[in-house]
């Protein structure tokens, strides 16, 4: 049976509703969240069921699916609860559930049979007879192990049914374990990474020490301040959309429900405008530069293309953070009179030159030649969180539009959670 040529789906992480709001406005074509349990990313706020029932019926307004995660790996007293999440889940209008254990997959098709089960990367599908397996139980869709590289997902294509999607990761975080299988959080910190709680200790500072071996020496790179040897680089397909569509990739994903909307609103734009380009050309994709350098204005580690051309991804061995060179100085709510209607991010100044991205266009530069604050009075400087402030502009500006500024010089994030063990 030969596979029909399908439009590459834009799927966008969305940790709650202003998350879901800004991958929706910058170009995702379908987003990934979670309701209060059961989902591999306790951090974020996630969704309320009523909030569940907004986020789709927004969602659906928009051209856009929904799919929520039901991938963690339950225990006993867990189970109870899942028929009425997953009731709550349908009732809800979920275009998709993503599962990972065996159990919640039956449980799925009995308590949700109208939604779609997408099997979790947490299952590590790395082979056809796995991901065939699953299409058997019943599932629509499998989200590939990272640890595939272009010629393996193109093998697994090729040897299953056509009507079976394959979506994988392009951007984002990575985990030192396979397919996120880590217990090293869990025996540190007592916060089991395979329900949501993981601690990220792969992210800490090191030291290794053998006193009984002097002069044996494990090698790793380190310095003063120690190794970071578990500290994985951050993925970024964005230059190879074609090379995943030849692969016979459905659905093109982003991490990171966890990160900030900025961090949504950049990437989603950047990857949508990728995506149209070769949509529009594939055979003449060439990547504007400019997309590139999006890449580089949020939080990041150094970036990689994972296992995806059959490489290691490496480790970022000097440090344990992310790097962070730019900054939102404003948001825009509306324009009016000539004049953009903003709340304030951070703190910026009259005479600046900020850079705005808008969802669809290419980010351009304006200079803030005069700033009035909430009062309407004339201002030198944007000094309060959130406080409404407007700027005359000749051109309109769209809401939602961001309005960025370059830090003088790139931060360095360093995140040490503290083990709960030692509260």
């Amino acid at each position: 049976m030969e596979r029909k040529e399908q439009k590459l789906e834009l799927l966008s992480p969305a940790g709650d509703p202003e998350r879901l709001e800004s991958a929706l406005r910058f170009g995702a074509g379908a987003v990934y969240l979670a309701g209060r349990e059961f989902g591999m990313r306790a951090g974020p706020a996630n969704f309320s069921n009523e909030e569940l029932k907004k986020a789709c019926l927004f969602a659906h307004e928009k051209g856009a699916k929904v799919y929520v995660t039901c991938n963690t790996l339950p225990r006993n007293g867990e189970i109870e609860r899942l028929p009425g999440f997953l009731e709550a889940v349908e009732d809800a209008g979920a275009d998709g559930l993503i599962v990972t254990d065996l159990g919640v997959l039956a449980l799925a098709k009995r308590y949700a049979p109208r939604t779609e089960v997408h099997i979790s990367t947490q299952a590590g599908i790395v082979n056809y007879q796995s991901a065939r397996a699953f299409y058997d139980l019943g599932a629509s869709r499998v989200v590939l192990a990272r640890e595939l590289s272009l010629e393996e997902i193109a093998e697994i294509r090729a040897k299953t049914d056509p009507k079976l999607e394959l979506e994988a990761f392009v951007h984002g975080s990575m985990c030192v374990s396979f397919s996120g299988r880590c217990l090293l959080s869990n025996y540190l910190t007592g916060r089991d990474a395979n329900r949501g709680d993981c601690a990220q200790p792969c992210r800490w500072k090191y030291h290794l020490m053998e006193e009984s071996r002097p002069g044996e020496y494990f090698p790793v790179l380190e310095d003063d301040s120690g190794a970071y040897f578990f500290n994985s680089r951050d993925l970024c397909m964005v230059e190879h959309i074609p090379e995943l569509a030849g692969a016979g990739v459905t659905s093109l994903k982003i991490e990171g429900r966890a990160k900030s909307a900025y961090y949504v609103a950049v990437v989603t734009n950047a990857y949508r405008q990728a995506l149209d380009l070769y949509e529009k050309n594939p055979e003449q994709f060439v990547l504007p530069q400019w997309v590139l350098e999006e890449m580089e204005k949020v939080s990041h580690r150094e970036y990689c293309t994972g296992f995806f051309f059959g490489n290691e991804p490496g480790q970022v061995y000097d440090n344990g953070g992310y790097v962070r060179g730019w900054e939102v100085a404003a948001v825009c709510d509306g324009y009016e009179s000539r004049t953009a209607v903003c709340s304030q991010r951070n703190r910026f100044f009259k005479g600046e030159t900020l850079n705005v991205l808008e969802p669809g266009r290419v980010p351009y530069e304006i200079v803030v030649k005069e700033l009035f604050n909430h009062d309407g009075e004339p201002a030198e400087s944007a000094p309060h969180p959130m406080e409404t402030l407007y700027i005359p502009l000749e051109k309109p500006m769209a809401p939602g539009a961001l309005l960025r500024r370059k830090r003088s010089a790139p931060d360095q994030f360093y995140f040490y959670p503290i083990p709960r063990a030692f509260l």
